[in-house]
């Protein structure tokens, strides 16, 4: 059976960390619409142009232009296995197209991280992005193996840490505005299925991902409770 996966979560709340954690693990496609629009933007597509702005602004990029990013991905041999979604579904429309997409695959398994909305502001004020390679950083000051590294450089391919413009004070708090009127309603849509679980997002990062494991695997078996796991 082909686990196909949808992290959701506010901004902040880690699910791109454990999508990408998770996907490598299992050796399947983390599918991220915010990086494939990041690097749109940064290599100046026709794409990139036409979102930089609604971007910036912390607003939500039109559903047609975002179920045409998934649809085209998910035709790709690399999916067959399964894949982890990060950042679509974002609307309920965009819910229901992925619904008819995923007509004769394997079921959606749908893993919600809760974070307080307070840490969700500290987390997005101090987050870093790589400016060459487009990916996200944190503050610590040594690496997975130990080894002393820059905290002003990324560690895959050294470009230089600034902060995102969208996670500029006034954008964060927009950003969650938005979240909260367009995206939490997708909780409701899927809360009601079989395959959803909640997981506590305030835990260490090793903690969350056993919980994911342990989610997806309670949804394998058909079995565990729903709610929070801790």
């Amino acid at each position: 059976m082909a686990i196909n996966l949808i992290m959701l979560g506010p901004p902040g709340a880690g699910k791109g960390t454990q999508a990408e954690r998770f996907a490598r693990a299992r050796g399947i496609p983390k599918i991220s619409t915010g990086d494939i629009l990041r690097e749109a933007v940064h290599n100046h597509t026709e794409i990139g142009q036409n979102v930089r702005a609604i971007m910036d602004r912390g607003d939500l990029v039109g559903d047609d232009v975002m179920i045409g990013i998934v649809r085209e991905r998910l035709t790709r041999a690399d999916v067959r296995l399964g894949f982890v979604l990060d950042g679509f579904p974002r609307t309920v429309a965009q819910a229901t197209a992925l619904d008819q997409m995923m007509d004769g695959r394997d079921p959606l398994i749908v893993v919600d991280i809760v974070v307080p909305e307070a840490e969700l502001v500290r987390r997005l004020s101090s987050r870093l992005i790589c400016e060459d390679c487009g990916g996200n950083a944190d503050a610590l000051k040594e690496g997975a193996t130990g080894e002393k590294v820059d905290p002003r450089r990324c560690r895959r391919c050294g470009g230089h840490l600034v902060q995102r413009t969208d996670d500029d004070n006034a954008v964060v708090i927009e950003r969650l505005k938005v979240y909260q009127r367009a995206t939490k309603p997708l909780v409701d849509f899927y809360s009601v299925r079989d395959t959803f679980r909640a997981i506590d997002g305030m835990q260490p990062t090793d903690s969350v991902a056993a919980d994911l494991v342990a989610a997806i695997e309670a949804v394998g078996n058909n079995g565990g409770a729903r709610g929070v796991l801790r």
